[in-house]
């Protein structure tokens, strides 16, 4: 069963590889050179990948770092291979840096047309399941990228296409996975529910968690069981990235807004102590498919390998 699904993974990988290797026609091609994108965390790994493919299209893309010199270094870098990509520094836990980098992208670019959210932590690698930073794994993937969305949307800049949002997520994350599920039915089945789900109860979710980690209760919590803290923080961003969608739907023609999360897989990159099993370039292309996706495309969703599936 194992090799069957280590086999499936691997022929959709190089289908994948094909796949980018096919260039958009001028049909589907939405964007320009004036386009923007954002990503957060840009200056390695999957979010430095995601800069090069995006700017490799034919955009201008913004890369954020909280880091400011290495984030200048990255951007060098890709100018050097004649890429059009900027740098502004960028802290997604820090509210005076979020209102920083927003003044600035509206005053120079009168706004963005993508954000890719790729900025976030992990602190626990191979058979590791500390809950020690749990407070700055939720701060930073939760509670920092809802930070940025919220600064951001208003900047969303209208067009024909749409504007879109992408957040970096975790099959870790997901709510009816046949591993690492939550294991608080009540909890699972109010999450579940698009049509009734609240900020206010995803907050109200990692803020109980994080009591939990605080006091030792977590482990009869019904948390996830690998990698916890870093699993609840995307089980949040999933269900912020459903609830959003629902919220963002009634806006008119030409002022849509999409915003859908992916997993890039086990990439082998710092944050996996550079033991995954996918390369950086399959681990960045849903994320940089979907910021692409030709027409107005669906919203709320969680993809992986460039497939639907389910939360």
């Amino acid at each position: 069963m194992v090799k069957e699904k280590k086999e499936r993974q691997e022929k959709r990988l190089q289908e994948i590889s094909l796949l980018r290797t096919i260039p958009y026609s001028d049909h589907q091609r939405w964007w320009t050179t004036d386009t923007i994108a954002v990503v957060t965390g840009g200056n390695r790994g999957i979010g430095f990948e995601m800069t090069r493919q995006l700017a490799d299209h034919g955009l201008t893309v913004v890369l954020t770092s909280r880091d400011t010199n290495v984030g200048v270094e990255a951007v060098k870098v890709l100018q050097e291979a004649g890429l059009k990509v900027e740098f502004h520094q960028l802290d997604i836990v820090d509210d005076a840096s979020i209102k920083e980098f927003a003044d600035w992208i509206q005053e120079t670019h009168g706004g963005l047309d993508i954000l890719i959210n790729n900025a976030g932590v992990n602190f626990n690698v191979g058979s590791e399941n500390s809950v020690d930073h749990a407070e700055q794994v939720i701060r930073t993937n939760y509670h920092g990228t809802k930070s940025v969305i919220k600064a951001m949307l208003p900047l969303m800049r209208p067009s024909k296409a749409g504007a879109r949002i992408v957040n970096v997520s975790s099959r870790l994350g997901r709510l009816n996975g046949k591993r690492n599920r939550l294991g608080n039915d009540t909890l699972r089945e109010q999450l579940s529910d698009t049509a009734s789900l609240t900020e206010e109860l995803i907050d109200n979710m990692v803020n109980t968690f994080l009591e939990q980690a605080k006091d030792g209760s977590w482990t009869e919590g019904g948390w996830p069981q690998t990698f916890t803290d870093y699993s609840v923080s995307k089980l949040a961003i999933n269900c912020y990235t459903r609830f959003l969608a629902r919220e963002l739907s009634d806006r008119p023609e030409g002022q849509k807004i999409c915003i859908n999360c992916f997993c890039p897989g086990w990439v082998k990159t710092a944050m996996t102590g550079w033991v995954g099993n996918i390369s950086v370039e399959d681990g960045a292309d849903t994320g940089v498919w979907l910021a692409l996706l030709p027409g107005q495309p669906a919203s709320g969703k969680f993809f992986a390998e460039r497939r639907e599936t389910s939360f």
